[in-house]
């Protein structure tokens, strides 16, 4: 909820700081873009503190750049100043975050691992029901200032919990290096460790809304989109991690990669409200199963729980260069073609296309390391 739900949310400000700052999509979307680059970068640090038994001060840290983030993003009337709070500070805080909760969590699950993921994965889409909507209320009337206090708030409380209740299950391996160079001789790892992830839909919906259809949307009409995609995420969370504990998730993977893309394509066509409304609820569902099916079959690719979190962090070190470039790409191709989004949906949905072929890479490799056959559970 405090990770994904807010960077889902980004939406909200890309729209917001269209209008407020008179900058190009492609500048707004740095901001964003940091943010989701640290949250995935920083993985390969915080993943081996937190196999090193430093989950909790790890933790603690991502709740405090967290806040101070978000408090800081509340007062902030220049470009700079948003760069630095909401994209660095909340961006370190969400690394601190991410990668040792998930593969925290793993490590509590053998046979119902990619479920208990698809749950803890589903909190991205509360968050970003929940965040989205105070944003849609607390902004014609407080402002942006305290619409942003509101949600920090909101974050502060729920991660305090979380630093009371959430603890490491394994013991402590203090021994080995930063980085399991060993981990890129298994060609399933490799494959895996280069797909791409990105997350125009979530950054640019609201715009597009408000610009590209007949009849266009308000500012507040638009985010009802963001709720939507981000409501029916919740679904594509948990069905496909459900059935992942029974046919692999990888198995899974791989075709909603290829649903999304064509989903990404199809958005060329959308020109009307309701048309709108309609691709929303499919990106999120493929979308979300995706955004929970990553982290579940990279666990699934780690038979040694105690090298959860380093192996986990390596390769979300490895996506955060996706998810740095994607977006500031996909604006400046809607700069550079007049405010069109049709280069943008056309590179997000073939770049789509190419993540899916590193996860049927990452298949075939298993498959070939084991003599198993297509049916092998992955």
């Amino acid at each position: 909820m405090d990770t994904w739900g807010v960077i889902n949310s980004f939406g909200v400000f890309q729209s917001y700081y269209l209008s407020l700052l008179g900058r190009p999509p492609s500048d707004i979307s740095w901001i964003g873009s940091i943010q989701v680059f640290l949250t995935f970068f920083i993985g390969t640090f915080t993943g081996r503190f937190t196999d090193a038994g430093f989950f909790r001060p790890v933790l603690l840290c991502g709740t405090i750049f967290t806040a101070i983030g978000i408090f800081t993003t509340s007062v902030a009337t220049e470009y700079w100043q948003l760069l630095l709070s909401q994209g660095i500070c909340m961006g370190i805080g969400s690394g601190c975050l991410f990668c040792p909760a998930v593969s925290t969590i793993s490590t509590y699950f053998s046979k119902k691992r990619s479920l208990a993921i698809g749950i803890s994965a589903s909190g991205s889409a509360t968050g970003g029901l929940i965040f989205p909507a105070m944003a849609r209320q607390l902004l014609p009337t407080v402002g942006f200032g305290w619409a942003v206090r509101a949600i920090g708030f909101v974050q502060l409380t729920t991660l305090l919990f979380a630093n009371v209740f959430m603890k490491s299950r394994l013991p402590p391996r203090r021994a080995g290096s930063l980085v399991e160079w060993g981990a890129f001789r298994e060609l399933e790892y490799t494959f895996y460790a280069n797909f791409l992830g990105l997350y125009f839909a979530f950054y640019y919906i609201s715009a597009f809304s408000r610009t590209m259809i007949t009849p266009q949307l308000s500012y507040t009409d638009s985010l009802n989109l963001l709720l939507v995609l981000n409501g029916v995420g919740a679904a594509g969370r948990l069905l496909p991690n459900f059935f992942a504990d029974r046919i692999g998730p990888l198995n899974l993977l791989a075709p909603s990669c290829l649903l999304s893309s064509v989903c990404l394509l199809a958005w060329i066509a959308v020109r009307t409200p309701a048309g709108l409304y309609a691709w929303v609820i499919f990106f999120g569902i493929f979308g979300g199963a995706i955004q929970s099916l990553f982290p579940a079959g990279l666990s699934s690719l780690t038979t040694d729980l105690r090298k959860q979190g380093t192996r986990m962090g390596m390769v979300f070190t490895i996506v955060s260069f996706a998810v740095l470039t994607g977006n500031p790409i996909a604006g400046a191709l809607i700069s550079a073609m007049n405010g069109s989004y049709l280069g943008a949906q056309v590179f997000t949905g073939v770049s789509m296309l190419v993540g899916m072929s590193f996860i049927l890479g990452a298949r075939l490799a298993r498959m070939r390391r084991t003599g198993a056959g297509w049916s092998v559970k992955i």
